[in-house]
């Protein structure tokens, strides 16, 4: 078998997932985090807790940015495939505090870049992109595509994130690295992130507090449950691209919910109605987001298979669970 897979940001919500999956099928898997405050670190330690069950799990407490670090890990450890999905995530946090982003999505990118180079027999880096590079698209019934121009974006979090993806191009170019730049489409699910919409809006409705509609309800995303994801991140790594080459792939759900109907949706799992504040956009948000993963289906056979019918009370029912300990 070939050696352990790093998979950074092993606490966060993708990470999580994407290394317990590894693990199921047998992979040896070390996991990196820094554990952060941007959110409860509480939840990241429980995320951590449930990987540290498996016996082919190991944890190294540190920060992506560290490179001498994170260049001693991958050499010491054999390791020749990294999934890198530790970044300062949020659009919103970007306007408060821009220098995490500097450090950590910035920095640390390339700190990973550096490692991966440098180790011997290096196979495959995957890393997370976002949909934000695409910018503010108007709605024309169609997904974006990789092809599409990704040149303005509307927040900082979105330019960090297109920043990443030209530094993996130049460092192909360079070193021959094989890379795999994935754009996740708003990610949602079970031991999900506290600063997005749908899991703030649950805590507050059933804490009987208002919720804030942002773009007065008019928004979309294409909202994509979190095992979908995973099946698609699993099967991009374990089909490397050619030497050298970034290749770019669209992750999503390719069916975009308005953010009303799904404000609905959340609703009727939990069985309350929501009280709704209508506000204008905010800085740095976008109408909508849309994915053509037509790459990714014919590469991997990705299939999303959950709806926001079914995930969102899916997310529910572990809300309610993991609040109740």
């Amino acid at each position: 078998m070939a050696g352990p897979v790093l998979v950074t940001g092993a606490a966060g919500f993708v990470g999580m997932h994407v290394a317990e999956r590894l693990l199921q099928r047998g992979e040896e898997v070390v996991g990196l985090d820094v554990f952060n405050a941007y959110y409860d670190p509480a939840l990241k330690a429980a995320r951590a807790e449930r990987l540290a069950a498996y016996a082919g799990f190991s944890l190294v407490r540190t920060d992506v940015a560290e490179a001498d670090a994170l260049a001693e890990l991958l050499a010491g450890r054999r390791i020749t495939r990294v999934v890198h999905l530790a970044a300062q995530a949020g659009v919103r946090y970007s306007l408060e505090n821009p220098f995490a982003y500097e450090r950590s999505n910035l920095a640390g990118h390339l700190a990973v870049l550096e490692a991966c180079r440098r180790a011997p027999d290096f196979a495959h880096l995957v890393y997370a992109s976002s949909s934000s590079v695409y910018g503010d698209r108007p709605g024309a019934g169609e997904g974006f595509t990789e092809d599409d121009a990704a040149a303005e974006p509307v927040s900082l979090y979105a330019a960090t994130k297109r920043s990443c993806e030209l530094m993996s191009f130049a460092y192909g170019r360079l070193y021959g690295l094989s890379q795999t730049g994935l754009r996740f489409f708003t990610v949602y699910g079970p031991w999900g992130r506290p600063d997005m919409a749908y899991y703030s809006f649950t805590r507050k409705i059933l804490a009987d507090e208002p919720i804030e509609v942002f773009g007065e309800g008019r928004m979309a995303r294409d909202f994509t449950y979190i095992d979908d994801i995973v099946d698609g991140v699993i099967g991009a790594l374990d089909r490397p691209p050619q030497v050298g080459v970034n290749r770019i792939l669209n992750i999503g759900d390719s069916r975009p919910v308005g953010l009303m109907r799904m404000i609905e949706v959340l609703e009727k799992a939990l069985g309350k109605p929501a009280n709704k504040v209508f506000k204008p956009m905010q800085p740095g948000d976008v109408t909508q987001t849309y994915a053509d993963i037509s790459r990714l289906a014919a590469l991997t056979g990705y299939a999303p298979k959950v709806a926001l019918e079914e995930g969102l009370p899916r997310f529910v029912d572990w809300y309610r669970r993991f609040n109740a300990r």
